[in-house]
């Protein structure tokens, strides 16, 4: 959830012309015109946004050991292209479309429930992203609570520059009839987390029996549904944690965000993004993520953190599991509960299901990030493909050839473009 989904007034309700609207949506992609803070991919690039988000395995982070593992070098995390992207040109959305879906579901409840994320290629140095994408598809529901909701997924497409399918996203997007009276202010009472020395002493115990698992593989014929995976700690959240997970590279680039001069021309450019705090100084909106002040001001009782950096989290935990052999296919996760400043998430799930897909050998996993309240904040599922005695080397997966096609033509028209402009 943004700064700017909590900042809405949300006593709308939805109008079934926009619901008619949006499907004309449905199908059209559209290249994804947004420059992230990191343009290419470098070993300082991997390093920094892994250690941005806590994570400090080899594989990404070393490039002496990676060198030695069967990826040849550094590969990326994960969740790399939440940082790392480059605009990508191409042909628009048919005017008409353009402007006969101006302003969808304008004063309704929009948020971002979760997503569910595919990969197929590694990242590596050298390497750039590009993006398309648009809504693939929209569906309604009613409930006595929240009135109508719609529910739309939409696809992200991120390629390389050899125009290979590097991973999908699927975002699912609800706009909601919920009041903004029933929302706003509801966890006014909650209390900043405080902890004991003993208490810390427990979950530093956690920490320091975490680690990644490395050169050792995880052979899929020793992996059995039931089996408990490790725990993972996340926190006590801090505003030093969430200065390194922009450090890393996330969330500044699409909105413009920089010192001084850079800070002076983006409030000239978006100057409804620029809200003065206490003092009568313009700050970005975006500030409900480390001050608690302005968080406060729009009903939340203290700043708290990305759903993004959770989903980073939540993959290192699969990513540690799995050893450097592995590879993750596929993570649905959902952010059902705010992480605030001061909370500590405890990650812990299981084995669900093990299976042959695509001639890997595959596994189910159901994992949770719960906070020290006891409440689940992001529970999630991920299928992980692991070395085999039996299949050998995880194979990579392949998306359809009707999606490598569009690939191939979205980057094809993207370098044709390119050229135009030189």
């Amino acid at each position: 959830m943004t700064q700017t989904e909590q900042a809405q007034d949300f006593d709308h309700a939805i109008k079934d012309e926009d619901i008619e609207r949006a499907k004309l949506l449905l199908g059209i992609d559209a290249p994804i015109s947004i420059d992230e803070h990191h343009r290419r991919a470098g070993v300082d690039t991997i390093r920094q946004f892994a250690i941005g988000y806590g994570d400090d395995n080899p594989l990404y982070v070393d490039p002496e050991y990676a060198a030695g593992t069967r990826w040849g070098g550094p590969i990326a995390p994960p969740m790399i292209h939440s940082s790392l992207s480059k605009k990508m040109l191409g042909d628009p959305i048919p005017e008409d479309v353009r402007k006969a879906t101006k302003g969808l579901f304008s004063g309704v409840h929009l948020f971002v429930s979760g997503q569910d994320t595919e990969w197929f290629q590694p990242v590596r140095p050298g390497d750039e992203l590009y993006g398309f994408g648009g809504m693939e598809s929209t569906e309604v529901k009613t409930s006595e609570y929240a009135g109508r909701s719609v529910i739309r997924i939409r696809r992200a497409v991120r390629v390389n520059q050899r125009a290979e399918v590097v991973a999908i996203e699927r975002t699912i997007l609800i706009a909601t009839e919920r009041k903004k009276s029933r929302e706003r202010g509801k966890y006014m009472d909650l209390k900043p987390a405080s902890y004991t020395d003993e208490q810390i002493a427990e979950i530093d115990e956690i920490y320091a029996a975490e680690g990644p698992r490395g050169a050792e593989p995880r052979w899929w014929e020793d992996v059995h549904v039931g089996d408990a995976l490790p725990k993972m700690v996340k926190g006590p959240l801090t505003l030093t944690d969430m200065i390194s997970f922009h450090a890393g590279g996330y969330g500044f680039g699409p909105y413009g965000i920089g010192g001084a001069r850079v800070g002076y021309k983006n409030r000239q450019r978006v100057p409804k993004f620029y809200i003065k705090n206490a003092a009568g100084i313009p700050d970005v909106a975006q500030r409900l993520h480390w001050e608690n002040e302005w968080s406060q001001s729009i009903g939340n009782p203290m700043a708290y953190d990305y759903g993004v950096m959770r989903e980073c989290w939540l993959t290192h935990y699969v990513t540690d599991w799995m050893g450097d052999d592995g590879w993750l296919v596929r993570q649905h996760d959902e952010m059902r509960k705010f992480n605030y400043i001061g909370d500590t998430q405890f990650i812990a799930g299981e084995v669900a299901g093990k299976r042959v897909e695509n001639g890997n050998g595959v596994v189910d996993l159901e994992f949770q990030a719960t906070s020290q309240r006891g409440e689940v904040t992001a529970p999630a599922t991920a299928t992980v493909a692991l070395p085999s005695r039996e299949f050998g080397v995880v194979v990579l997966p392949q998306p359809d050839e009707e999606l490598r096609r569009k690939a191939a033509a979205m980057m094809a028209r993207h370098n044709e473009l390119s050229r135009g402009r030189r």
